[in-house]
């Protein structure tokens, strides 16, 4: 096993068809003790009853920076010197560009951007004691790209800022033995867009993919292992693509 004496928190991972469960799921497979954070605390406490004993639910606002520094505490506490943050947190919203209000600008910014950086910062001085940490970022390939595939542009301004904050903190927290890496998923089978797509919808998006299938959170959560484990110890500020072909650069 990949993980075993790693202590993960996988924001985001409430959701039972998501990215963070999958990641979580497979995380604990490895070896892994893992917290999931989530603001619906109930379902965080959930999913991580479903991996089995050891692993922690925490209820948890990523825009909120003190409720990232509490749950860091607490996971600590709980379950150990963390040693590994997926930052999944996110959320989506299909507009146009003349639709896009200042509240869904701030609402999307908020959770996928700004809670980002938030949980980071709360790990950070922890990675930075210890000379070790990875930081796994989920961006999309909506941020590279230009969209075109569910989320508005205000979605895509908020990836790709994820991307270019990837990079500074790998540049900056190399020397501090912090890897920081970010995953860009194509379409991926998930909640967040289930039910959104009409079947003329999802037969496009399908003809855009090489593969000729849509994305599972399994084949993220892959990639997200191999981040997160010593497979990985000389990648930082890298874009892995799990898009499977839809865009090829």
């Amino acid at each position: 096993m990949l993980l075993i004496g790693k202590v993960a928190i996988v924001t985001g991972g409430g959701s039972k068809r998501g990215l963070g469960q999958a990641t979580a799921r497979l995380f604990a497979e490895q070896g892994a003790a893992v917290a999931i954070l989530d603001r619906d605390g109930e379902a965080a406490e959930a999913q991580a009853k479903a991996l089995g004993d050891g692993h922690l639910g925490i209820t948890c606002d990523v825009t909120d920076k003190q409720s990232c520094m509490a749950a860091v505490a607490a996971v600590e506490q709980r379950l150990g010197p963390i040693t590994t943050l997926v930052n999944n947190a996110g959320i989506t919203q299909p507009l146009k560009v003349m639709e896009v209000s200042g509240d869904h600008y701030d609402q999307v910014l908020d959770v996928n951007l700004r809670g980002t950086l938030y949980m980071s910062q709360a790990v950070i001085p922890l990675f930075t004691q210890r000379r070790s940490g990875a930081i796994i970022n989920i961006s999309s390939v909506s941020a590279q790209r230009g969209g075109g595939i569910f989320g508005g542009p205000h979605y895509s301004a908020a990836k790709a800022g994820i991307l270019g904050l990837t990079k500074a903190m790998a540049r900056e927290l190399a020397p501090a033995g912090i890897r920081v890496n970010a995953v860009c998923p194509g379409f991926i089978d998930t909640d967040i867009t289930g039910g959104k797509l009409t079947p003329e919808m999802l037969e496009q998006i399908v003809a855009g993919i090489p593969m000729g299938r849509t994305g599972r959170a399994e084949d993220v959560a892959g990639c997200c292992l191999f981040l997160a484990s010593d497979l990985s110890a000389y990648c930082t500020g890298s874009e892995v693509d799990v898009n499977g072909g839809s865009h090829i650069h």
